[in-house]
């Protein structure tokens, strides 16, 4: 997918202008709020017509004013999921998803309801009423009738949002499985850096309406780590764990990670903030912190007033992250042995 947006509008007191080209799968548009990615969203879909400028899907344009092109919502064939699911509260579980699907040309019909069902596991939801269903389940109906729209391109607007992080962190997976099953790409919008790095190739960096920049996922992790009040976050896949001694090991980089208890016992996504991960010089006689791994530096770099310290474990990466006296007292430079203390309770699944 090639996407192109020249644009200004003003809406109040507030004024989005965009100069963005990307091209690309899994698009993301990252911003607090007020940075205008809504607004994107809505000047793309449809929703609401740019003062001027340009957008352009693939070469073709969807909104060109000095040529007077603004095709309307139904024929930029463009699907959206929100924070709210949206469902039709009348209609059940089959008649909401077929609902884009009938209105979609059958010339351009090309994804089954049964394999949409089959992939988001919502078969057996197909005779309930929306009332009755999960916020993880309504959410899964709501993107699978977008999907059966045959959409070009799917647009995501906060869509976890709404939801607590268990169940946003298990919407996710299904997230990425649609896109690559049906081979429709997306632009993702949130203003998570964890969503961002799970669901994006690169991501468009809004602020107050502008453009900042068009970065991968880790860079622009790497680069807030130092204002973000949780840090840099780690991302772990770690193994099926042992019980040791009240404790769980996890296989993590052909060694064991303790986790305090809690933790599940089944592999998966963990995560790690760049501020419980302690350095020392060299192995401490006694600490209360039940992981110590020794590490090489493999690189150093600055965000606000902090330092991040990019560790080698055995060849999977950790990011820590200590005040810059900390690193010259440490004598932390690239290459260099360092030993990481991280505590057993430092660690939260996804």
């Amino acid at each position: 997918m090639e996407l192109y947006l020249q644009l200004s509008k003003k809406q109040g007191d507030f004024t989005l202008a965009l100069d963005l080209q990307v091209s690309g799968e899994r698009i993301g548009i990252f911003g607090p709020s007020g940075s205008g990615k809504s607004t994107l969203v809505s000047c793309l879909a449809g929703l609401i017509t740019p003062d001027n400028g340009q957008i352009l899907l693939d070469g073709q344009p969807i909104f060109d004013s000095r040529c007077r092109i603004n095709l309307p919502s139904r024929q930029r064939r463009i699907a959206l999921v929100f924070q709210q699911h949206g469902l039709f509260p009348h209609l059940t579980v089959r008649k909401n998803l077929l609902y884009g699907y009938q209105r979609c040309p059958a010339t351009e019909r090309r994804i089954d309801l049964a394999e949409v069902a089959e992939v988001l596991e919502i078969t057996d939801l197909m005779g309930q009423m929306p009332e009755t269903l999960s916020g993880g389940q309504s959410q899964r109906v709501a993107l699978g009738r977008a999907i059966l729209a045959s959409p070009r391109l799917l647009l995501m607007d906060e869509p976890l949002s709404a939801l607590d992080d268990d169940l946003r962190y298990r919407i996710i997976p299904y997230l990425n499985l649609v896109s690559e099953r049906f081979r429709i790409p997306f632009v993702f919008i949130s203003h998570s850096l964890v969503e961002m790095r799970l669901m994006a190739d690169q991501v468009a960096v809004l602020e107050k309406g502008q453009l900042t920049g068009v970065v991968v996922p880790e860079e622009l992790a790497r680069e807030r780590m130092g204002q973000s009040q949780t840090g840099y976050i780690n991302l772990l896949e770690l193994g099926t764990p042992q019980e040791r001694q009240g404790l769980l090991a996890f296989p993590w980089a052909g060694r064991e990670l303790l986790l305090s208890g809690g933790s599940g016992t089944e592999s998966g996504t963990f995560e790690l903030s760049s501020r419980d991960i302690v350095l020392c010089k060299r192995h401490p006689d006694a600490i209360s912190a039940r992981n110590l791994l020794p590490c090489m530096v493999r690189d150093i770099f600055e965000s606000g007033k902090k330092t991040g310290v990019e560790l080698d474990c055995n060849g999977s990466t950790l990011v820590a992250e200590i005040v810059p006296d900390a690193a010259q007292e440490l004598q932390i430079t690239p290459n260099s042995t360092i030993w990481a203390a991280i505590k057993a309770s430092a660690f939260r699944r996804l």
